[in-house]
């Protein structure tokens, strides 16, 4: 820190300029030579020219040199006894304190004491106290300790950087002052150091924070002591424990974590006195938005669980359950504790039971005294239900058919006719009629009707083969959630004589019950003989429908009746693509499990397979399933990649990328994002779907923070500009990643330019793209930039049907649905919601070979990442209660002062809302209070008993 203001730095400033001007003006030479002596630098500053100082300041000036000569006694003259000088500097040191209140300026005492602050350091030095102390000695011992005290002080502007000088005399002094505070004679005249070290002032206490820090590191590196020892760091662990409470009362609270995860020891947080019902929210805040900055694994665990264990004290428990599933570490044990410490309030059980299906989380229930009530919500019993009457109350219940979503009529311009007469064929064509049926199924998602496949079986045979498959199968996603009127108009379709409309009877079985927990099992009970079976079309639809119904349950049955499946030897294509879709639903079952048995299998048949089968193009779906298993689990998959690199065949490195950026998907580790950057540095025109992988890594790696999602955004305009094909058609689905369901304006714009690209498949990937980015949200710009895309490529059958898909997912649910896996504040990550996508996006990487050929069916995975965007109020009964809210932007609140705005630009609703992808709510009335934290999916609302309504109303 300078020891000039900038007020006086001001100061000087206008005095130049005032003598700029009186050389022109001004003939009188003193007052030049006065201005030229000014000039000289900011060393000569105010405090050197008494004229300039005012009455007050020249006193504090004298007075604190009189205090100094005192101290300092150069003359050594034996009137100046030990006590009359300490009362020198006690005088010294009052009048630092109350200077160290200003926040503006550099405390006066500070300015006038600068040039004795080599003296004193001296002084400090030569007061030498024997080793054998007594009675005698206690004066003078004191004295240094006071000196001490002072000399931190003025070194926290004064001393040389990185010397850490400030800490040197603060530990000095309390070491003075523990001998002393030993001698009980003395013990009532010497402070406590709790009682001194925030009376030098808030600044103060910061500087030497941010000492302790450097300190601390300093120590450890030079490896001659255990960093986890307390004893070793004691003299500075005592500051500690005196600072970080201090800053928690004067509303610091970021600083007071920061300082002990500097000395690692975030732990002493739980037992804070200070920690209460005032701070502990921004206290757990912080700690949550740091944790994703850890790059080390262990600490990032530290402060979840210091965050949960702050929650839990506090007895916010659905806030502790939202930070237990942020751990996700499969621990069944913590929800259990938590929901037992919940017992006495049904409501909030309730509430966190709505968590854990918003989540899917397939726990065990092991719940002491659970109602049946609490379990069904828990399940998402009830979600169809509340769905229906959320779109019955926006009254968006009337059906919608593909040609309501087309819009052909608008698509044809005044004096440009696309000759629609002599397409009377194209109409009816297998292809166009498979596209319908995606659209219809994605548009009526969930809404129990539609006009083509609830009402007869026509539609199911203007289709053929796989597109008969899908059509049957689009019924589950029409009757979606809706399980015991699902299962009654699917099940003529299983017993049909077509085999085609059987298995996708069967998909449609596992769709339905999506996400949806039921007592009976229908997915398991109807698709095991399926899967057991040896009819090939039936087996690949009872294994994708297993995947989809069982997404992240890591149920040991259904794993059990994949295994066989994913362990078939060779047999040919057919059976190469048995394997691939088992591996496939195994993935999406135990999608972030870790699960060791499954993983090993799945490794094992890829280190088996032969050359023909690992050249098959569904064999990149094993390597996918694989990546699940370990989706956002950073280095816990790090023992199987290296097991995956030694597979010898071209895959190994596709397989190897994919592993590592499903295991870091959204912890933003800025390595990894190299390391893909390094990996798409080599030129290759062939063989290059490890790099495509890699670029799609670039965006899921990034997406859980902004500024890394920026930062990748610049980083894929380079590799648009000097990397092959294969890497540029990758760019528009790694820019889908980082904007699931939320169409921002210059991605929309970006994505647009790339689909008249002249390569026909890096055209469809941005088409898809656009679907998936806009996916729930019924953007009238995109929904006008496809209608043209529909036009400009209706003689390319490939690009149309990526079109149709694309404006499916624009209107999917009729705008109530999102595919963002992000929700609870964006804390928690949806594994297989976003494991689903993920599916997508690596079949886009082949569309030729997948969704384009006779695999449409695995569109139906996007089952798994459909979520209501829905807010609905209820009340402790579960019954509706409508109360008007405020949505808006969320604002970042981490870290500011006082109580700040969370949102922006807000509107005002009455429930029940939808909210967009970056949207918040919050209660626009104080009657009532949410018993969560978070107002997303069900609320549920309690009254508030210090609620007085306006007498005026």
């Amino acid at each position: 820190m300078p020891p000039v203001s900038k007020k006086e730095e001001q100061d000087d400033l206008v005095m130049e300029l005032t003598a700029e001007s009186d050389k022109k003006n001004d003939e009188n030479n003193g007052k030049k030579a006065a201005l030229k002596k000014k000039k000289k630098g900011l060393g000569d500053d105010l405090m050197q020219d008494p004229d300039a100082m005012s009455e007050e300041d020249k006193d504090l000036k004298e007075r604190l040199e009189t205090c100094v000569a005192t101290v300092i006694n150069a003359s050594n003259a034996a009137d100046v006894t030990v006590p009359l000088r300490r009362k020198a500097l006690d005088m010294i040191a009052t009048e630092l304190r109350s200077a160290t209140s200003s926040m503006t300026s550099v405390p006066k005492p500070l300015k006038f004491l600068r040039p004795f602050y080599q003296d004193i350091k001296k002084l400090h030095a030569l007061i030498v106290i024997p080793s054998s102390l007594d009675s005698s000695h206690n004066d003078i011992l004191l004295l240094r300790a006071k000196l001490a005290d002072v000399l931190s002080v003025l070194a926290m502007t004064m001393g040389k950087p990185q010397e850490r000088e400030s800490l040197k005399f603060k530990l000095s002094g309390m070491a003075d002052y523990k001998i002393l505070l030993e001698d009980r004679q003395l013990k009532e005249d010497v402070e406590e150091p709790s009682a001194y070290l925030g009376s030098w002032g808030h600044e103060f206490v910061r500087s030497l924070a941010g000492e302790i820090g450097q300190e601390y590191n300093a120590r450890v590196l030079k490896g001659d002591v255990d960093p986890d020892d307390d004893a070793a760091f004691q003299d500075l662990l005592s500051m500690v424990d005196v600072i970080v409470p201090f800053h928690i009362k004067h509303n610091a609270e970021a600083e007071a974590v920061d300082l002990l995860i500097e000395v690692q020891r975030l732990k002493k947080l739980i037992d804070l006195d200070a920690i209460d019902e005032t701070n502990y929210r921004r206290i757990c805040l912080y700690l949550l938005k740091t944790a994703d900055f850890m790059s080390d694994p262990d600490d990032l665990s530290e402060m979840l669980d210091t965050a949960m264990t702050i929650f839990r004290n506090q007895k916010k428990y659905y806030d502790a359950l939202r930070v237990a599933l942020r751990i996700g570490n499969g621990d069944d044990a913590i929800i259990t504790q938590l929901f037992s410490d919940a017992s006495g309030d049904l409501p909030l059980q309730k509430q966190m039971g709505l968590l854990l299906a918003k989540h899917r989380v397939c726990y065990g229930y092991e719940l002491p005294d659970a109602d049946d009530e609490l379990l069904e919500l828990a399940g998402n019993v009830h979600l169809s239900e509340q769905y229906l009457k959320v779109a019955q109350d926006l009254d968006v219940m009337d059906v919608k058919t593909p040609e309501d979503i087309y819009k052909s009529h608008l698509a044809e311009t005044g004096g440009f006719s696309r000759r629609r007469d002599t397409g009377g064929a194209q109409v009816d064509s297998a292809r166009a009629n498979l596209a319908s049926t995606f659209v219809n199924a994605f548009v009526n998602a969930g809404f129990c009707q539609d006009k083509l496949m609830t009402p007869d079986n026509e539609w199911l045979y203007k289709n053929k083969d796989h597109g008969m498959m899908s059509a049957a199968a689009s019924l589950g996603m029409i009757l979606l959630w809706n399980v015991e009127e699902g299962l009654t108009q699917i099940d003529k379709f299983l017993y049909s004589s077509e085999d085609y409309v059987k298995a996708g009877a069967a998909l449609a079985v596992g769709i339905l019950t999506c996400g949806v927990r039921n007592e009976a099992d229908p997915a398991l009970a109807l698709l095991t003989e399926h899967v057991e079976g040896s009819v090939h079309i039936m087996k690949c639809a009872a294994c994708t429908g297993l995947g989809i119904a069982y997404a992240g349950s890591a149920r040991e049955d259904v794993m059990e009746l994949l295994l066989p499946v994913l362990e078939q030897s060779s047999g040919g294509p057919t059976t190469t693509l048995e394997v691939a879709l088992g591996g496939l639903a195994l993935g999406m079952v135990y999608v972030g499990k870790c699960d060791e048995g499954v993983a090993t299998s799945m490794v094992q048949r890829l280190m088996e397979a032969s050359e023909e089968e690992l050249n098959h193009s569904h064999a990149k779906y094993l390597c996918v399933g694989l990546g699940l298993l370990f989706l956002g689990k950073t280095e816990k998959a790090e023992a199987m990649l290296e097991v995956v690199r030694t597979v010898e065949h071209k895959i190994s490195k596709y397989a190897a990328i994919v592993l590592e950026t499903f295991a870091y998907a959204g912890s933003g580790n800025v390595l990894k994002v190299q390391e893909m950057l390094h990996e798409c540095a080599e030129h290759l025109t062939e063989d290059a779907d490890h790099q495509m992988a890699a670029v799609i890594g670039i965006g899921l790696v990034t997406m859980g923070e902004d500024v890394g999602a920026e930062m990748a955004l610049r980083a894929f305009d380079h590799l648009l500009h000097y990397c092959e094909l294969p890497i540029k058609r990758a760019v528009p689905l790694a820019i889908a990643v980082l904007h699931l369901s939320n169409p921002e304006f210059s991605v929309v714009d970006q994505l647009s330019r790339f689909t008249h690209d002249p390569d026909p498949e890096m055209a469809q990937n941005a088409i898809l793209a656009l679907g998936v980015v806009s996916a729930g949200t019924n953007n009238s710009r995109v929904a006008g930039l496809l209608r043209q895309l529909s036009e400009f490529y209706n003689k390319e059958a490939g690009h149309v049907f990526c079109v149709r898909i694309a404006q499916g997912l624009l209107h999917v649910g009729k705008g109530l649905i999102t595919l963002n896996p992000v929700h609870s504040d964006r804390l928690l990550t949806i594994a297989p919601s976003l494991g689903a996508v993920l599916i997508l996006l690596h079949s886009c990487l082949d569309l030729k070979s997948t969704i384009l050929d006779k695999s449409h069916y695995l569109l139906y995975y996007l089952t798994c990442a459909m979520n209501p965007r829905m807010m609905i109020t209820v009340d402790e009964d579960m019954k509706w209660k409508p109360i008007t809210v405020r949505v808006g932007q969320a604002v970042e609140t981490v870290g500011l002062a006082g109580k700040p705005k969370t949102i922006t630009g807000f509107q005002t609703h009455t429930t029940p809302v939808l909210l967009g992808t970056k949207e918040r709510a919050e209660l626009g009335t104080e009657e009532f209070l949410s018993v969560g934290s978070v107002l997303e999916g069900i609320v549920i609302l309690k009254e508030n008993p210090d609620y007085e309504p306006d007498e005026g109303k």
